[in-house]
Order: C-alpha cells, then sequence, then structure tokens
C-alpha cells in the first residue's frame, strides 16, 4: 500500500479510508519504554537515602526537621525520599509549605532544588545561599509536621492526599511500614491511585516529545536543507504560534512541519487543529488557482494518532497527504518540497 504523501491529492481524498489505514500501521507506540534522562536516580541511590534518613531519625521515631535536614545536608538524595512518603509533586510540596509556613517557595525553585540533588544525590549539599537554606527548611519543617498529623478529619466523599498506608495515622504509620514493610495489596492499591512512574514520565516529557524533532533535525541536516527550529512558545513574525520547523527559515517560508509524539488522544486532536489552522494561514490572501504560501507537513507518531479515525482523515486533508512517521521519515524530502532546498544527496532507504 502506497503512503499518502506518494499519491496525487485527488486520489487521496477518493480513498481517504485506505490512506488512513496506511498511516495507521506506521504508528507505534512506546509508552512501555520511558528515557531516564538527566537526573534519574537509580534504586540503589534511592534505597540508600531511605536507609540514612530511617537511621537519622532512630527507624522514623524523631522525625524533627533538624534530625531531618542533617540528613539532608550529608545525603541530598534523602530529601527526595521524604518526598515520596509525603507522596507529592515538587510544585505540590511548594505550595502547601506556601501555606503553612508563609514562606513563599517558588515552584520554579523547588524544581530547581529538587533536580540539583537528583543530579547529585550523594554529594553533600555545602553550603546554600541564604534564600535557598530557608526555602529548604521551611520544605522540611511542612513536611513534618505533615507526617506527625497523618490525615484530618474530611468528609466520607473526599480522599486526603496523606491517606496512604504509611501516613494515614502520622509516625504510628510510619513506624511499622518501616520495621516490618508493606501487605503487597497495599501497595497495588496505592499504585492503582498513583499511576507506575507518573512522576518520572512527568518530568521526561520533553525527552520524548524530542524523539520526532530530533528525527526531523537529522533528517534536514544530512540532506543540507536550511531550516529553522523554533523554541517552546517562541514568537515568529507571521505565526500566531510558531510551527516546530520553517523552511528555509520564517522572513520566507516555503514549507513548515509540526511534531508531535503523543499517546493521549485529546493531544492529538489538538495538534490536528493546529495543522488545519496553519493550511487556513498558508491560503490566506492567495488567489484562486494560486499554490499556497507555504507546504504543511505532519510527522507524528504514538498511539495518540490512531484512536479516532474522522481526526486523521483531517489530517491528511489538511496536509494534502503530506503525513510522515517515524518509520517512513527517510521520504521526507523525496516526497515535499523540502526536496528544492536540498544541498546534500541522501538516497532513501526502504
Amino acid at each position: 500500500m502506497p503512503f499518502p504523501f506518494e499519491v496525487p491529492f485527488e486520489q487521496l481524498q477518493e480513498e481517504l479510508d485506505t490512506y488512513v489505514d496506511s498511516v495507521f500501521a506506521c504508528l507505534r507506540s512506546e509508552f512501555l519504554t520511558l528515557p531516564k534522562g538527566p537526573g534519574f536516580v537509580e534504586y540503589p541511590v534511592f534505597e540508600r537515602g531511605y536507609e540514612e534518613l530511617k537511621k537519622g531519625t532512630v527507624n522514623f521515631r524523631n522525625i524533627t526537621p533538624a534530625a531531618v535536614l542533617d540528613v539532608i545536608s550529608r545525603v541530598p538524595v534523602a530529601f527526595v525520599v521524604l518526598r515520596a512518603v509525603l507522596g507529592f509533586t515538587p510544585p505540590e510540596w511548594a505550595y502547601v509549605t506556601g501555606q503553612r509556613a508563609g514562606v513563599e517557595v517558588t515552584q520554579g525553585a523547588v524544581r530547581s532544588l529538587d533536580r540539583k540533588i537528583r543530579m547529585q544525590p550523594l554529594t553533600p549539599l555545602g553550603t546554600l545561599s541564604q534564600v535557598t537554606d530557608q526555602r529548604l527548611r521551611a520544605l522540611v519543617n511542612t513536611a513534618c509536621e505533615l507526617l506527625k498529623e497523618g490525615v484530618p478529619k474530611v468528609p466520607k466523599d473526599v480522599l486526603h492526599r496523606m491517606d496512604k498506608a504509611d501516613t494515614r495515622n502520622g509516625l504510628a504509620s510510619i513506624r511499622p511500614m518501616a520495621d516490618l514493610g508493606v501487605p503487597y495489596a497495599m501497595v497495588l492499591y496505592e499504585r492503582f491511585l498513583g499511576r507506575p512512574f507518573a512522576g518520572h514520565r512527568d518530568s521526561v516529557s520533553e525527552l520524548v516529545g524530542d524523539v520526532v524533532e530530533t528525527a526531523i533535525e537529522g533528517v534536514l541536516t544530512r540532506s543540507g536543507v536550511s531550516f529553522r527550529k523554533t523554541k517552546r512558545a517562541e514568537r515568529v513574525s507571521g505565526f500566531d504560534q510558531a510551527p516546530d520547523f520553517i523552511v528555509p527559515d520564517e522572513f520566507s517560508p516555503q514549507v513548515v512541519i509540526e511534531a508531535k509524539v503523543t499517546e493521549d488522544d485529546g493531544t492529538a486532536r489538538d495538534k490536528v487543529t493546529r495543522v488545519q489552522h496553519l493550511r487556513a494561514l498558508s491560503l490566506m490572501d492567495v488567489k484562486p488557482g494560486e499554490p499556497p504560501r507555504f507546504e504543511v507537513i505532519a510527522c507524528i507518531a504514538g498511539r495518540g494518532f490512531k484512536v479516532r479515525r474522522e481526526d486523521m482523515k483531517k489530517l491528511l486533508l489538511a496536509t494534502q497527504g503530506k503525513v510522515f512517521t517515524l518509520e517512513n521519515l527517510n521520504h521526507l524530502i523525496q516526497w515535499t518540497r523540502l526536496r528544492e532546498f536540498q544541498t546534500r544527496t541522501q538516497e532513501p532507504t526502504s
């Protein structure tokens, strides 16, 4: 079966469902694997932080700010362990701290601190700036208070975030968990509520998305095509939202490329809408019979694009069939206007 970019647009329109199937056959999901990325904490390192925190607090019987801060200063990964006990993301921890301690800890500040620790999890913190030291103390003070308090009274139809096996009754819950472990059924239940690897998946979302963009860069560079890769949320003249790639540049756009990898159909639909808007923009002020101001190309990956057939039809029509996946990206130059900007020959592979 030919790819949609290999046939005339009229044929694509007549056999649209066939070419939807052609694209679907090339889409693969990579949700079973995740890049580790910089700052990934391996289990032995995490366990070291846990054991140091356990020892420094006398088996969680002395969870005081002073004791916890002492451990974190010596073995910083204990900070990550403490956050895991709370079950919070860095911004959530910062928000609760601001409410309870009256110390402003911005999302950017707590993320930077968390990342710094994950990058060098076993290197002592050393001397911190006055502001960072104040924020760290406020975060730890808040954590100790929450862990001592356990779950307050809440309505029956509400689930409190501290209502976990190890924090439900404050320190009375943590101690036996540290001594005896956790029943497997409870581990599975809390995993069911929290999604496995959710925090890590969120932290490397940009790396996952870079898979397609990196592949496009490789094809363009090897073919000697001049291009402008835009940055996230960058403002580019002539576009209310900048495309991911502009060839040769934004001052004379001839080809624009939108790239996306997603496992979610809602995100895929948003990208389809974006491509449709670019198509409309390419036809703005164009007289009947004249070609568009620029060609619109979509390069996609992930199972999110396989969920809604109607959305794929819209994508094919908006790009006039110029939809590429990681499996056929090697044909990108040959079957688009990009070949007009090619300065180095590169034979397409099958």
